[in-house]
């Protein structure tokens, strides 16, 4: 059950550099001391009342540094070769610049990753919709054989083990055991300050200041309300109706002898066949390859696509229509979209302080 941040709630986003002192140790025991980050406002441009907090997960700057941690730690995987940042690269948009992402011992998805920047304020997580919350998606790769390919047991005995993370789950959460759903919370309010906003184009929409963007991005923003009908399913400030649980079916990949059939593996309907949720296009210039398996290496390539009406096939979405775009046209798109690029915290692209744990002889190794 998710509620809507409100006013009240306004202080999780206010500007803060908080040093956290006092970890309770076992005896022997060496205190860790966190970076505790700057967690910025709520970017230009997007919506609070859109974002999508738990109620028995709330955001505060420790669980933020927590959950930072986690998701660049390779430990949470098998053979400790693997964290969170590798398929969801910091300078890459948070996306996977390979068309489908690589696991423990060089395994190869079929999926492109999606971007984590604004997934905050999805109704559901993954391609197809499957987890309900990124509490429970920051879980799914952990278990995968051909991502990290480890069991939740196996990551909760690991991090048990290194003392940083346990004073650090007993400072957060009052847990003397770190378990799987812990985990899953603090990685998942990490990622909720990974957001984008503050574009040059969100400046344009407060200041109506022709110096901000050139013309060609107005034409572009025109034609995305208009003849390229990108309105029609990249929706409200995120650009995207995936908080309204929607998916289409536009082609892709639909052609191949065993097609990904995305959301109807989930929901077994037929009308889902081949439908897969619509990406946020707010820093979308970062996050090439598009679509879900990767197949369109560049954003031009992407216009050129949606202008053909998508790939035919018997679930196509009745939204997918031949466009008729002069290259002018298809360049002023281009141009919009590249005014679309916003910048994350820049502190939240770096891999953080971690904990150490003890070798078998007893010294500290650093991660």
């Amino acid at each position: 059950m998710f509620y809507r941040v409100t006013a009240r709630l306004a202080p999780a986003f206010a500007k803060m550099a908080i040093v956290v002192t006092g970890f309770a140790c076992a005896p022997g025991e060496e205190a860790f001391t966190p970076e505790i980050p700057e967690i910025p406002n709520l970017p230009l441009g997007l919506e609070a009342d859109l974002l999508k907090v738990p109620a028995d997960n709330p955001m505060t700057p420790e669980k933020v540094a927590l959950g930072w941690q986690l998701f660049y730690d390779s430990r949470l995987s098998v053979d400790n070769t693997i964290s969170c940042a590798s398929c969801h690269v910091p300078n890459a948009g948070f996306a996977d610049p390979r068309p489908g992402s690589v696991g423990v011992g060089g395994a190869l998805g079929n999926r492109n990753a999606p971007p984590v920047i604004n997934a905050a304020f999805w109704a559901t997580q993954f391609w197809d919709g499957r987890s309900p919350s990124l509490e429970d998606q920051a879980l799914g790769p952990i278990q995968n054989p051909i991502e990290m390919a480890h069991t939740l047991e196996g990551v909760e005995a690991s991090l048990n083990g290194i003392p940083g993370y346990r004073q650090q789950f007993l400072a957060v959460f009052g847990a003397e055991r770190i378990t799987a759903d812990l985990v899953g919370k603090a990685i998942a309010t990490f990622e909720r300050v990974v957001l984008s906003g503050d574009s040059p184009w969100d400046r344009w929409e407060q200041e109506r200041d022709s110096a901000v963007v050139p013309e060609a991005v107005l034409r572009g923003a025109e034609l995305l309300r208009g003849k390229a009908r990108c309105t029609a399913c990249h929706v409200g400030s995120n650009f995207t109706d995936a908080p309204f649980e929607l998916f289409h079916n536009i082609g892709v990949g639909m052609s191949d002898p065993e097609p990904d059939l995305g959301r109807y593996n989930v929901t077994g309907q037929d009308e889902d066949r081949g439908a897969f949720k619509t990406p946020t296009l707010r820093n979308v210039a970062e996050t090439a390859p598009y679509m879900h398996d990767g197949s369109i290496a560049t954003l031009a390539e992407v216009i050129d696509f949606y202008d053909l009406g998508g790939e035919p096939n018997l679930w196509l979405d009745p939204k997918m229509k031949p466009l008729g775009l002069t290259e002018q046209e298809k360049q002023d798109l281009l141009a919009f979209l590249r005014a679309l690029t916003g910048e994350v915290p820049a502190w939240a692209k770096r891999l953080p302080r971690l904990p150490s744990e003890e070798d078998r002889d007893g010294s500290a190794r650093r991660r």
